[in-house]
């Protein structure tokens, strides 16, 4: 079931570090009113809500990317690897670095992909091949249950 940008909780940790980040990067970000014609403070208004619904909207991706990405990873393989990992080298920020670099890299390959086939196959369709392709590989592991 996807998560819904608006299903983020306003306390995740996460989101409220970014969204300090960005309040204290918003003389950077938003532009500058200046002292003119009532048209110009139109326009300087319209832009900075374009900003801070930009904003809000950026807020709402990272949350629920981040919320998705790290309840999905909790307790699976990759973690029980990493645990196990760091209790046999006796050098667990080693295994730190080496496991978020892994992640950071497959979650790169996965963005660059995702923009890849965006561009070339439509929404739906992608929906419709990732179902696909969820409930063959939910059938196969049943079919490996049953069978073994």
């Amino acid at each position: 079931m996807p998560v819904k940008l608006s299903s983020v909780p306003p306390s995740l940790s996460a989101v409220e570090s970014v969204s300090l980040s960005l309040s204290t990067l918003q003389p950077l970000i938003e532009p500058k009113q200046k002292d003119s014609t009532d048209g110009e403070k139109a326009v300087n208004t319209k832009q900075i809500q374009q900003v801070k619904k930009l904003r809000q909207g950026a807020l709402a991706v990272f949350g629920s990317t981040f919320l998705t990405i790290f309840l999905s990873e909790m307790g699976d393989k990759t973690q029980v690897a990493t645990l196990l990992m760091s209790a046999e080298s006796q050098s667990p920020w080693l295994v730190f670095a080496g496991a978020s670099s892994a992640l950071v890299a497959t979650s790169l390959l996965g963005c660059l992909l995702g923009r890849w086939l965006a561009n070339r196959v439509s929404p739906q369709m992608l929906k419709t091949a990732a179902g696909v392709s969820l409930l063959f590989i939910a059938v196969q592991l049943l079919w490996e249950i049953t069978h073994y």
